[in-house]
This record gives structure tokens, sequence and C-alpha cells, in this order.
């Protein structure tokens, strides 16, 4: 039976700070990695069919064909691009509560993102996801703390027309959630700039916005070593408006990029550093930062499935590599290609979420999807959470000091004494993980209970969060605007 209310208390965002940085990559590999991006950078180059991109590359001195629509970047050109980019960006948020500054110290948690389908929470039958579900899925993200921002939308809302869905989208987070938006499925000019608009709206004007963006951007290079236009003119928009934006390249081994985790990771940052160089160019100062998914090829389908030890590996080394050169990272976190939640999805989002905040990515993308990134259940998003709970008592480590020691406790409890009811104990056993879901108790009592598990409780708890919780509302006028930007998306992009 589910709980009749859920409240959410402080506080609104937690995330995980390590006590220490796993490097996979050793200080050798990591100046190798670093020298061969330079060298693709400056040898191979990258594709930009925009010509306005093209312009403002060759008028910084980069080696431009255009009749291949590449471009070759020099190392010093790169370097004097990133060097602009600011160290000190923040993605802010409605509530302030919610902001995340990337510090380097803090890991924060999305959900995942361009799913297709939703395990329905009445039904338990897959289908087709809706606007609805955009709304429902902002909602229910910003009822738990462990996700600290919304990234999207996680799941198309299929029902809008195609031309102005991301708009509609939009709307529907904006609505939703009182934490940080990261759009993911807005490209092109015109909808990108809307999507600003959108934003300045919810900021209180153009110059709130770029005081306190509420909104970021993520666009994907063409792997490999490539763009569309339409990605390219929104990275543009945005750098022009103060928006942070990232690119994120999924490049696959075997596929999109060499079998080769070390060829794998050239590819991909070489594709996200390109095209970071041009924003700095294009509008010196604004905020980048770097993003990465990097994956391998399944051998038995050719296609992307999604968990597995590469990836780990690859999550890891390339959040190395994205902090050398001086950027905030987002990395491709918690990805499985289970089908449904169980211990496959399991292994692959406690390694990956370990590997990740452990390498210490500043953002990681994300939870809550299931088969390989295409489809929504909310029970495996709650059981994820639970995850991350795990991985971030893990990310602590041993703090050693004159208290944890306990001498003073040892001496006075003495040989054949118990600790449990000491007032030492009673002071840190509020410290010690303790779990949401998992099931620990008695064989019998498991029994008795209808053998319900991790499953069924987290079923229980998403349900209670689908049915009470709602964040704090936009104003009148806003909700206003925000529907007047949205009928002018479905005029005009249509």
């Amino acid at each position: 039976m589910r709980p009749s209310s859920v409240t959410v208390t402080a506080p609104r965002i937690a995330p995980i700070v390590p006590a220490r940085r796993w490097e996979v990559l050793s200080p050798a590999d990591l100046d190798r990695l670093r020298e061969a991006v330079f060298t693709v950078l400056a040898e191979v180059g990258s594709r930009f069919p925009l010509p306005r991109a093209l312009d403002v590359l060759e008028a910084h001195g980069a080696a431009v064909d255009r009749g291949r629509e590449t471009a070759r970047l020099p190392r010093p050109l790169v370097e004097a691009a990133l060097a602009a980019a600011p160290r000190d960006v923040t993605l802010c948020a409605r509530e302030p509560a919610c902001d995340l500054p990337l510090d380097g110290r803090h890991c924060y948690l999305s959900n995942d993102a361009s799913g297709v389908a939703v395990v329905d929470p009445v039904s338990g039958e897959r289908r087709p996801s809706t606007l609805a579900d955009v709304a429902d899925s902002a909602r229910f993200c910003d009822a738990l703390p462990e996700v600290s921002f919304y990234w999207g939308p996680i799941v198309a809302g299929t029902d809008a027309q195609v031309a102005s869905r991301a708009l509609h989208e939009a709307a529907a987070v904006f609505a939703n959630t009182t934490k940080h938006y990261q759009a993911v499925t807005c490209v092109g000019e015109h909808p990108t700039r809307l999507l600003v608009e959108m934003a300045a709206a919810v900021s209180g004007g153009r110059d709130e916005l770029r005081r306190r963006p509420l909104v970021s951007l993520i666009a994907c290079p063409v792997d490999p070593l490539g763009n569309d236009a339409v990605s390219l003119e929104a990275g543009l928009v945005c750098a022009a408006a103060g928006v942070p934006c990232g690119f994120l390249s999924l490049t696959l081994g075997c596929g999109t990029a060499p079998a080769t985790l070390a060829g794998n990771l050239v590819v991909n940052a070489a594709a996200v550093l390109a095209d970071l160089v041009l924003l700095e160019l294009a509008s010196p100062g604004a905020p980048v930062f770097f993003a990465g998914a990097p994956s391998v090829m399944d051998l038995r389908t050719g296609g992307y499935t999604g968990g597995g030890p590469e990836d780990d590996v690859l999550a890891a080394a390339a959040t190395q590599l994205g902090r050398s050169f001086g950027l905030p990272v987002n990395m491709g976190t918690m990805a499985t290609g289970a089908k449904q939640p169980g211990w496959q999805a399991a292994v692959d989002d406690a390694l990956s979420t370990a590997a990740s905040v452990l390498a210490g990515a500043d953002m990681m993308s994300g939870c809550g999807l299931l088969d390989g990134s295409r489809t929504l259940s909310y029970p495996h998003l709650v059981m994820e959470t639970e995850v991350y709970r795990i991985v971030r008592r893990l990310a602590e480590g041993v703090t050693v000091d004159d208290d944890t020691l306990a001498l003073d406790v040892i001496d006075r409890v003495g040989p054949g004494g118990t600790f449990l009811g000491d007032r030492h104990t009673r002071r840190h056993a509020a410290g010690i993980w303790r779990p949401q879901v998992w099931d620990r108790t008695p064989y019998d009592a498991w029994v008795e209970g209808g053998r319900r598990g991790a499953f069924e409780a987290a079923a229980d708890l998403a349900a209670g969060i689908l049915a009470d919780h709602g964040p704090a509302p936009l104003s009148p006028d806003v909700a206003a605007a925000l529907d007047e930007l949205v009928a002018r998306a479905d005029r005009e992009l249509a």
C-alpha cells in the first residue's frame, strides 16, 4: 500500500562530495591523450556545415576548407579559446537552494533524456511517451533530492507536433520543477531563441538570465568529428545569450570511434573541444562545459545498448581528460541495456555511478531510463537513487580524527562490554547508511509481508510522489508568457 502523502524535506538537492579521486589515467597517459587530441584538431579537424561557423573559425586562424566544410584548429587557437572560458560557472535554478556551482568539488546527478516510452505507473504496460509524461517526470525529479537537476526532457512529448515539440516540452519542465533545466532536444537557431525567451520570462528578463542562467543546453556532434548545422546554431545562440552550453559526444567504439579505449577518448574529446572553441571565438567568455558519453558497439547487434565495463572506464577517463582542459564535465552515467529493473540494471548503475563520482564529474546524466535510454520507469528511477546514496557513502571514505578513532570510548567500554548504549554511538549512529527501498527484513518476516522487495517498495514511493508532489507554481504572468511563446512556436516553426 503506497503512502498517503510524500513530504519533501531539506535539503532540496544532495550532491556527492567525494573525499578522494580515482585517476584511471596516469600523468604520462593523460599527457599523451591530450597531445593526441591537439594533433587531431590541428591535422584532421572537424566538419562545420554552417557558413557562419566557418567564417568565425577562419577569421581566427583556422585552416578552413569550404568545399568539405571542415576546419583544422591549430593548438594555439584551441588553447587561447579554452582560456577564455569562465572557470566559475553556476547552473542556477528557480529555487536558489537548487543552484549548482560547478566548482570541481560537487557531483550532481540528473535524469537521463530523450526516451520514447514509459512504463505506465498505473497499468504497468510500456507505451509511447506524451507531454503529460514530460510534466510528470519533471515533478517526479523535483521531489527527489538525489536528482539535482532536470535533463532532457527524460522522454519525448510525442503527441506534440515535431517542429515545436522542444518548446512544448520546455514549457512543461519550467512549470513542473524549480530545479535547473538542462535542455537536450532544442536545436536550430529559431527554436533556441524561443527557448532563451522562455527562460528569460521565468528569470525576469535577459539580463537576469545572463546573471542567473536557469537553463543550459546540451548539443551533440555528429561523430566522428562532425556536426549538424542546427546543433551549431543552437550553441551559438546560447553562447551569445550567456546560457551555459556543452557539446556531448556519444562516440561508439568500433563504429564512430576506434575500437581501442584510447582512440575512442581522442575522437570523443576532439569533437567536443572543436565545438567549444567555436563558441568561445564567437562569444568570448561564454560559459561552456565538456560533456561525453563514450561507449562501444554491441558486437552482436551493431548498436548502442548502455552498460558494460568499457563504459565505466571510458566515463572515468573522459572525465579526467575533460577536467585537464580546465572545463566542468558532464558525463553520461547510469545507462543500462536492461529491459526492466533488476540485477543487470543495478550492476550497470552502481559501477557507472562509482566511476563518474570517483573521477569527479561535475554533472552526471542520468537516471530513469531502461533499454539503452529508451524507456522511463519510475520505480527504476527510485531504485537508482538508492544506488546513488550507496555510492555517496562510498565516496565519503573514512574520516580519521580524535573523535572517530574513539580511543576514549574503547577505554570506557573495555573488554567484554558493548558500545550500543554509549553516547558516542548514539551521536554517530545517525551517519550510518540506511536503506530507503532495499529489503533487509528477516526471511520469515519477508514471507509474512508478501515477499515484497526493493521494486515493490520503490513502486509505492513512486506512486506517492506522482500523486502528491507539486513544486512552487509559476506566477500567472510568467505562465501566460510561456503559453504565448509556445503558441508562437506552433505558428512560426510549422
